[in-house]
């Protein structure tokens, strides 16, 4: 069998509107900024990845993407070392240099173009060259936020405002009721914790049977944030990062008895270790973006199963390729404990770069599993070029919800933690 080889690589920055959704950083910028990753092979085949779009991340992929031509999608396995060579990241587990995790984020489109390349050439879907289906579809949590009703000097969205626990309970039936998700998870660290807890409280009331999580961003003080565990523990199915950091973390583990689960104090390997043995976390939020595609993220997965560390994924505003990679992971890992997270719903269905996104419609709060080739998704160059050129156009090139919100908030505090015990008296 001829062995293709890959000739050409196309990043593609685009972007796509966005609600303002706030966050603990600020709110959504109106437009998300992604990277498409396009890699070709001399056998006219081509592998797609998606990750972030920020001006630095968009600099790296296209030297990244110099290092690969030549090679064979087969070479997956030497993606860290060829682009750490190629980028000059050096150990990237040394104190200096290129973090291995920047590096994992370089890495991780390629990994997924990769493996989206071998399933086409052997014709079967990515989660076939993972280990095999687990389940026949993914479970994913509807993604509640706290948001204005528009961009300032826009017009209303068409979810309008949520800056109260009744319009969170009403934004959840929305979510329920057109999507079907079977979670919920409420984004926090927006206003004090007690009306964030209240707001959980209140969905609890509304829907009973629903399993719940909050996750605050790191924006509570250790006090507050075991105060408010206690207020919630008959509410949440977990607790995702009350507080930043793994000491502060494990503090607040030992003093309640939900389990705390993380996408911001284990996020590379080099957390792995404290984290686990600290008993920081007893749930990781694997993302593939940023630690390295397919092969990192089930090499973590193992480790999580091995040490009973619980699994879900996290998300970040996201088109279809990344949906679709997401999708095969999760239909992969042999131990999913918790519904995924996703950012689908907040996106418009005219703004994607996928030729046909009908296989990733989210029905019953769940999306079956493809049996498609590779990842199963298409470029429609239309789509690409129209939501590159809506990059072109804005001037933003990395994202800052920050400096964002600060343009109508300039007294924003950004702090982490910036809510303290002695606050709440």
């Amino acid at each position: 069998m001829t062995v293709p080889v890959i000739t050409d690589v196309r990043i593609t920055p685009v972007a796509f509107a966005d609600p303002p959704l706030l966050n603990a950083a600020g709110v959504h910028e109106p437009l998300v900024l992604r990277s498409i990753v396009e890699v070709r092979t001399d056998t006219g085949l081509t592998g797609l990845g998606e990750t972030y779009g920020d001006a630095d991340i968009l600099a790296l992929l296209r030297r990244a993407g110099e290092a690969v031509i030549g090679a064979t999608p087969y070479r997956v396995g030497r993606l860290f070392p060829v682009l750490a060579a190629a980028l000059g990241a050096g150990d990237p587990d040394a104190p200096t240099g290129m973090t291995r995790k920047l590096l994992a984020t370089i890495v991780a489109p390629f990994d997924t173009a990769f493996h989206d390349l071998q399933g086409q050439i052997a014709g079967v879907p990515v989660w076939a060259l993972l280990g095999g289906r687990q389940r026949d579809a993914v479970d994913y949590s509807g993604y509640l936020f706290y948001k204005w009703d528009r961009h300032p000097g826009a017009q209303p969205d068409a979810w309008g405002a949520a800056l109260d626990a009744e319009a969170i309970v009403a934004q959840a039936q929305r979510m329920i009721d057109t999507w079907g998700f079977r979670s919920l998870k409420l984004k926090g660290g927006v206003f004090p914790p007690d009306q964030e807890a209240e707001a959980i409280e209140r969905l609890h009331e509304a829907f009973p049977e629903v399993p719940l999580r909050v996750d605050p961003n790191g924006t509570w003080d250790v006090r507050t944030a075991v105060r408010i565990a206690s207020r919630l523990e008959h509410a949440l199915e977990y607790y995702e990062d009350p507080t930043p950091g793994i000491p502060a973390m494990a503090e607040v583990a030992q003093q309640t008895s939900l389990p705390l689960a993380t996408n911001m104090c284990v996020v590379e390997q080099g957390h792995i270790n404290e984290g686990f043995r600290r008993d920081a976390v007893q749930v990781v939020l694997i993302d593939h973006h940023y630690w390295g595609g397919f092969r990192p993220s089930m090499q973590l997965a193992a480790t999580c199963a091995a040490m009973n560390v619980g699994i879900s994924m996290h998300s970040n505003s996201h088109l279809g390729i990344s949906l679709a990679a997401m999708l095969h992971l999760g239909a992969s890992v042999e131990k999913l404990d918790y519904a995924l997270d996703t950012h689908w719903p907040w996106k418009r269905a005219e703004d994607d770069v996928v030729a046909d996104t009908s296989h990733l419609t989210i029905r019953k709060g769940a999306i079956t599993v493809p049996d498609r080739p590779g990842l199963g998704v298409e470029i429609d160059e239309s789509r690409l070029q129209r939501l590159h050129e809506a990059y072109v156009e804005t001037t933003i090139r990395r994202r800052d919800d920050t400096g964002y919100i600060r343009q109508f908030q300039p007294d924003f505090d950004s702090r982490l933690p910036r809510w303290f015990e002695e606050d709440a008296r």
